[in-house]
């Protein structure tokens, strides 16, 4: 299992103003070395206090340290085809993405996964799955906000991960650890993400007795997104079944509702959207009559960008209508 774990500190809350990059290698399971570059932003000599506040990092710290695109030609053949790790790779790899756009770089070629999110599936039942709880679960020193010993308590973290959920290689992911592997390319990319169960759904089974044709989700197709806070997605999907709804796995043309939760931005990437809003968002524009609901109930387009409460009583209480 060879991989190299990545991890950014950045000068201010923009994604494209890393001031230290860290990179630690792992060869047959090994950690083999870890290297870290401080890197003076385009924002110098501005750094934002929270942020000096977490890693430490000061402007003069970085005013005799090279530019990103100086450190780059370094760094990427060092991580170029290769399988890169990132506990958060939301915020990782966003950094990578936007340093790169502002100085018009091209994007390396490669595949890439998230700690945070395999995690969850390793560990299941944790209060929290930020580094320094699974470090202190998992007896890992950690000399936490600094790329170098961040990105190495990543590797050792991932190994011990691997090793538990016997993962030989990335292939796999998708069925020991439920995740599905992202990508890097030129021109875009591919997040890495929890692998969805669709068979699931195939289990909950509406009770005719129950069916309601008043109802707004009667006949209609709905799709969840998010976690719920007021009750189990199982439960509220089998409310709709009962209801005489049709439960979706993913949002398509025939979607009539997306139910919007709680997303986990950590999961989701930097702009806090799942995949099915996104794509929920250009059905819209392209005239769909696709809805959603969350704590305000049924609204057409404003739940995309205000859905920052997940369904609550209000949604129960349309579910028994």
């Amino acid at each position: 299992m060879n991989f190299i774990t990545i991890d950014f500190e950045t000068a201010t809350a923009d994604r494209d103003s890393p001031c230290e990059l860290g990179l630690t290698f792992v060869e047959d399971w090994k950690i083999i070395g870890t290297k870290s570059w401080l890197i003076k932003p385009t924002y110098y000599p501005y750094f934002d206090y929270f942020n000096i506040s977490i890693h430490g990092i000061e402007p003069e710290d970085v005013e005799n340290e090279p530019e990103f695109d100086e450190i780059w030609k370094e760094v990427k053949p060092l991580i170029e085809n290769k399988f890169l790790i990132a506990h958060n790779a939301g915020f990782d790899f966003s950094v990578l993405r936007r340093t790169l756009d502002t100085y018009d770089l091209e994007y390396p070629t490669l595949d890439y996964s998230c700690s945070y999110i395999f995690s969850k599936k390793v560990w299941e039942g944790l209060p929290a799955y930020d580094l320094k709880t699974l470090c202190h679960f998992n007896k890992i020193d950690l000399k936490h906000h600094r790329a170098a010993p961040d990105s190495r308590a990543t590797a050792e973290l991932a190994i011990k991960a691997f090793q538990m959920a016997g993962v030989a290689s990335k292939d796999d992911f998708p069925e020991k650890l439920r995740t599905i592997v992202g990508k890097l390319f030129s021109g875009g990319y591919k997040p890495t993400e929890t692998k969805s169960q669709p068979r699931e759904l195939a289990k909950i089974v509406g009770d005719p007795k129950k069916h309601n044709p008043e109802s707004i989700f009667y006949g209609k197709t709905v799709v969840f997104t998010g976690i719920l806070s007021s009750m189990v997605r199982a439960n509220a999907q089998q409310l709709i079944a009962d209801i005489g709804g049709i439960l979706g796995n993913g949002v398509t043309s025939s979607t009539d509702f997306l139910i919007v939760g709680q997303q986990d931005y950590r999961v989701v990437g930097e702009d806090g959207m799942s995949n099915k809003q996104e794509k929920a968002i250009k059905l819209i524009e392209k005239g769909s009559k696709l809805e959603g609901c969350n704590s305000k109930c049924r609204i057409r387009r404003s739940f995309l960008t205000t859905y920052e409460r997940d369904l609550a009583y209000h949604f129960y209480k349309r579910l028994a209508i």
